[in-house]
């Protein structure tokens, strides 16, 4: 039953020293906080956000920011267990106020390649356009590459919107929940041939 269902607090991932050291993002000064990634390291679909919302309340209690009901929602519905992702960020500081955001993806991109490269997870799933923006193209949007695979640093990466833009838009669901289907066959179907073709001058896998 739906009414049954509740959100659960990923476990939050504790991020190497050199890296809550970084001050390159420009965004220590605001004192947000640092959040390297959720979920399980060890999972085979790798999640990436923007940044990171909230995980406390004003009061300090856990709780889960709607950004990440709605990706849970999304995943339950299609079946997808959590145990199978794990999330993080292009930044990993949580904004608190305006921030030069081009300057602080880019600085924080070398942070990404380094989890990347030390999980080795199977399979990306992107979700927004400012992720699909900074990792594959500035041109790209998120609705013209929906069910197709495409690469960085040498995974296939899939892309879907993004949970909040979901919340706002319920219309979006069904979209984000096939989506979700779409990246989790991944797991089970041979992703290292082209299974989609486009006219994007990127690779695709």
């Amino acid at each position: 039953m739906m009414e049954d269902w509740k959100p659960m607090i990923l476990k939050e991932d504790s991020p190497p020293r050199e890296a809550l050291n970084c001050d390159q993002c420009g965004l220590a000064e605001q004192h947000g906080r640092f959040i390297w990634g959720e979920g399980n390291p060890d999972a085979p679909i790798f999640v990436i956000m923007d940044n990171p919302g909230a995980r406390e309340d004003r009061e300090g209690a856990a709780f889960v920011c709607g950004t990440r009901q709605t990706l849970q929602l999304g995943l339950r519905e299609a079946g997808v267990a959590l145990d199978e992702i794990y999330v993080s960020y292009l930044v990993k500081r949580r904004p608190v106020r305006k921030y030069d955001k081009p300057h602080a993806r880019e600085a924080c991109l070398g942070h990404l390649k380094a989890q990347l490269e030390e999980q080795k997870p199977k399979l990306l799933l992107g979700l927004g356009n400012v992720v699909i923006q900074a990792l594959i193209a500035q041109e790209e949007e998120v609705k013209n590459r929906r069910g197709k695979w495409l690469e960085f640093e040498g995974i296939p990466i899939a892309f879907s919107y993004h949970p909040l833009a979901v919340r706002r838009r319920p219309v979006l669901m069904k979209h984000f929940v096939n989506d979700l289907k779409f990246a989790a066959s991944g797991l089970s179907t041979d992703t290292s041939r082209p299974l989609h073709t486009g006219s994007s001058s990127h690779a695709e896998v």
